[in-house]
């Protein structure tokens, strides 16, 4: 295969500037962006946990359960699956993606979520649309993207599925950071709505977003889907806090 131009500025590019880890600055090998020590200290989400929302459990359980986090409410997606705790490097690296404008980091936590996606509660769907959780027009101009977007666009050829951006954020909201469950709830009410001429009647829905924390958007944005006619709602994050 002939190499493109493009794959000779990176080659040039990796001359002049070596591949180095994200965190400590080690050299890593061409397109990563961890070392080994730094990609070992990452707490991937392991078993027991919520069936429902993927909090982990400290202790030993071997059935089925749902976590505090999910008692008595009602959670319209059907289930969050997330691959990392948001937690050290892992947090580290989706704060600088999100806020810090490093974008290139979008690979790396692509690959966390591509990663949530080989559970055992999504490892065998098929999904007709993924759907990325949208930001405010305000907040995505002051952003300069939105980071669920850019992670939707790395898996939908992943998946071979169309992404589908049909949601839109129509109420502006304060950050979610500083609520606590119930407040979250209240504050993310009608934010959002289906767009114009959007139809998601029938569809199985991959719904993605960088980071759940108590799963209060996700579950706003399944609720809008399925009451416009989505048959599931399946929700992916590359961590959860």
């Amino acid at each position: 295969m002939l190499a493109t131009p493009t794959d000779f500025i990176r080659g040039i590019a990796s001359l002049v500037y070596p591949p180095a880890c994200t965190i400590c600055s080690a050299s890593v090998g061409p397109h990563e962006y961890l070392c080994p020590d730094c990609e070992a200290n990452l707490s991937r989400i392991v078993p027991p946990f919520c069936a429902k929302c993927s909090e982990p459990f400290d202790g030993a359980i071997t059935t089925t359960f749902s976590c505090a986090n999910c008692a008595h409410r009602v959670l319209y997606f059907d289930t969050a699956v997330s691959a990392y705790r948001s937690r050290g490097i892992a947090r580290h690296v989706i704060l600088n993606f999100k806020y810090g404008r490093q974008i290139h980091l979008r690979h790396l936590v692509g690959r966390w979520l591509i990663a949530a996606l080989d559970d055992t509660r999504l490892r065998d769907r098929r999904f007709n649309a993924i759907v990325p959780v949208p930001l405010h027009p305000a907040r995505q101009r002051e952003r300069g993207f939105n980071q669920a977007a850019l992670l939707a666009e790395r898996l939908g050829p992943h998946l071979g599925v169309p992404v589908r951006p049909v949601l839109e954020r129509v109420r502006f909201t304060t950050t979610q950071t500083a609520f606590d469950r119930a407040e979250r709830v209240q504050n993310l009410r009608h934010a959002f709505r289906l767009r114009k001429k959007a139809d998601v009647r029938k569809l199985d829905v991959l719904l993605i977003d960088d980071v759940l924390t108590t799963g209060s958007t996700l579950s706003e944005c399944a609720r809008v889907l399925k009451e416009n006619g989505a048959r599931s709602v399946y929700a992916a994050t590359a961590a959860r806090a």
